[in-house]
This record gives C-alpha cells, structure tokens and sequence, in this order.
C-alpha cells in the first residue's frame, strides 16, 4: 500500500471566500499556521457518500483530524478516526497533520474555475481539483497561476487532440477502475442468482466506460452467458439520485437481481431502489454498505481519500513532486470493500474472486479498459 504515496506539498489557513459561486465550507475557530490544503468539489458535492466524500475524508478526517458539521470545523475524535480507514488501509500510518482544510463546493461546472481562483487568492499551498469534469479549469488555473501548486484527481491534463500532456506545477492521479471493476463483475456473476446482471453509468464518457468495461469483464471471466444478457443504461448525469433509481427499478422489473452503479450520486437511487425491491446494488467509489446493508453486495473502492492524504503529507515533508500517477489493484490504488452479505456458496465465490485478483496483480490477466477491448477479451482459466 505504501506505493500510493504520491509525492504532493502544500501549506496554511482560510478566513472566508466572498463571492464565490460555489459554496464554501468556511473552518470554524481554527488559528493560522499549518498547511493550507484548498480543495474544490464536482458538482455531486460533500453528501454523494461516494466520489467527493471519499476525497474530504481524505483531506478533512484523515489530514486535518477535523470533523466538518453545519457550524464550521471541529476536532475529530480519534476513535472515529481510526474508524473510517477501510480495512485494506490498517497497515498504514494514517496520522492528523498540521493542516487547514479550503473547500468549495461546485454548484456547476461554471463554478470550477472561479473556485479554483479563489484558492490562488487564499495563498493555499496545493489547489485540489476533484473529478475529471474539472480538467479544463485546472489546466487554465495552473498555467494563470504558475507559482501554485496543483492536484488533480481522476484526469490527467489532456491537450486539443486528447493527449496527455504535463505542467511543472501539476500533479495528476488516475486510478485502474476497470481492474477493480472486474473484481466486483466477477462477484455479481458469482452471487447472482436470477444469473442477470445490470450497470448504470452516469455520463457515457471514457472514464465511466471503464468501469462498464471492466465490469462486463468480471462477469464474463465466471458466468459468460450472464455478461452476454448484461443490460447497460445511463442516466445522462452525476447529481440526480432519482434519475438512477428509476434507471435501476427498470432493471430489477426486468429480472436483473445484481446492479453495479458508477454514477455518482445516482447510485445513491440505485441503492435505494435495490432497497426497496429486495435486490442487490454494488457501490462505488468508498465502500457504501452503511447506505443499505442487506443489499449493498459490496462496493469497488477507489482510495482517492489515501490519493489525497499522501500528497498533502508529502506536501507538509517538502516532498512535492510534478507528474502523473497510476494506481491500479497492484499499488493499492482500488479494490473491493468487505462482502457482508450472505448467498450461497460465499466462500467459494471468494476464493475465485482472490485468484483472479492475483491473476491481475501478476499480470495473467489484463483487464479490458475499453468496450472495444472488451469485445475481444477472452479470460484465461483460473485454477
């Protein structure tokens, strides 16, 4: 897990951001010195209990040992601490550091490069974009603002033909979700038991692909004919959690008993839906159990809170570095949250699940990242 460390900086405190288009969640009674960390939403906000919450526990909880409430900042008890860090986390040193919380939330995507200037403005030690929707906005504030120090979360910088490119100031971090999608694909097609699978995306770019493709990918790997009858739809949107509960009641009417969600806060309906008709959801994102614990199967668990803490601790060490970051089943970078729920044969479908996660992590199984790469993919035997 220590290859996560992404090697970030940054440094100090916040009064308050007027004018801003987005909100901001202003600390309350905290004194200056420290490291300033700014950070700015997409527009599924604090609450998606997914994505943006995965990355302010990163910086509020787990940097600044703060817990954010309607008031302003308090100190976070450490119990509650120690209690958020995932499992797949408890072998690493996850300490408060002297660090002052910035964050804005967008309210739309107009919003991103206002919020990111105000930022600049508050002399924040390391600006954190959150999202691949903000890639734009990041680019234009780093190249206005040469002298700041960027992070930017799922996105690298892409240039007018939709290549990657770098700036001195910029650091980017991406994660394999497709690797851990598979793990969760190969879990739904082993715990299904109508031997239908569903997905609901969000918007239908490249990203959210990857985990469609990933996902079809572990299914296939344990139950061809189930990923062959896969229904796939998308709601056109990250915020609107009833847009997805529609999106997964028309599965389950359909018979599907399992539904994989990457839709940001839609899937918040989409957990709500498999509530309510007594099927299973899989999260994403964070480990999303807690929304629905009879019918959460598991959640594919992307550690953009373990992303961001280790760039601010390099920050707060000088240890700062420019550049692009992958992280993948192999660094650490996703994975899958405990299987609470019970189905028949559990510990078999478990066992399965491990080899084909080594199978990855070893490099016997390249997972399709695309849906092109999808179409030709082809699991080895797993013994």
């Amino acid at each position: 897990m220590h290859k996560l460390a992404l090697g970030l900086a940054a440094v100090a405190t916040i009064a308050g951001l007027a004018g801003c288009k987005g909100s901001s969640d202003k600390p309350a009674g905290d004194s200056a010195g420290g490291v300033k960390i700014g950070l700015i939403t997409d527009v599924g906000g604090r609450g998606d209990q997914s994505f943006n919450d995965g990355a302010l526990r990163g910086l509020e909880m787990w940097a600044a040992g703060k817990k954010y409430t309607a008031g302003g900042y308090q100190p976070l008890p450490d119990a509650e601490r120690v209690a958020s860090v995932p499992a797949t986390l408890k072998d690493v040193s996850i300490t408060p550091l002297a660090v002052t919380p910035v964050v804005l939330t967008s309210k739309a995507q107009e919003d991103y490069e206002p919020n990111l200037d105000l930022l600049v403005a508050e002399k924040v030690d390391l600006a954190i974009g959150v999202g691949f929707m903000i890639e734009n906005a990041v680019e234009a504030a780093a190249k206005k603002h040469p002298q700041t120090r960027f992070l930017l979360v799922d996105s690298p910088l892409l240039d007018a033909r939709n290549k990657p490119f770098t700036l001195p100031n910029v650091q980017t971090v991406v994660f394999q979700e497709h690797e851990g999608s598979f793990l969760v694909g190969a879990l739904a097609g082993l715990a299904s038991k109508s031997g239908k699978i569903g997905f609901v995306g969000g918007m239908g770019m490249p990203l959210i692909k990857k985990f469609e493709a990933g996902f079809i990918a572990g299914v296939k790997a344990v139950n061809p004919q189930a990923a062959e009858g896969a229904k796939r739809v998308y709601t056109g949107n990250f915020d609107d959690s009833a847009s997805g509960k529609r999106a997964a009641l028309d599965l389950y009417n359909q018979g599907i008993d399992v539904v994989y969600h990457a839709a940001g806060a839609g899937g918040l309906g989409v957990i709500q839906a498999a509530k309510e008709q007594g099927k299973l959801a899989i999260g994403v994102d964070s480990d999303q159990a807690h929304l629905a614990p009879q019918n959460v199967l598991t959640s594919m668990t992307k550690h953009v809170d373990y992303a961001i803490y280790t760039s601010i601790k390099a920050i707060a060490d000088k240890k700062w570095q420019a550049g692009d970051s992958a992280l993948g089943l192999k660094e650490g970078g996703v994975g899958m949250a405990p299987v609470t729920v019970d189905f028949p044969n559990k510990q078999e479908a478990l066992a399965k699940v491990e080899k084909l996660r080594k199978a990855v992590i070893d490099g016997k199984i390249k997972v399709p990242s695309t849906l092109e790469e999808l179409g030709t993919f082809a699991p080895p035997p797993i013994e």
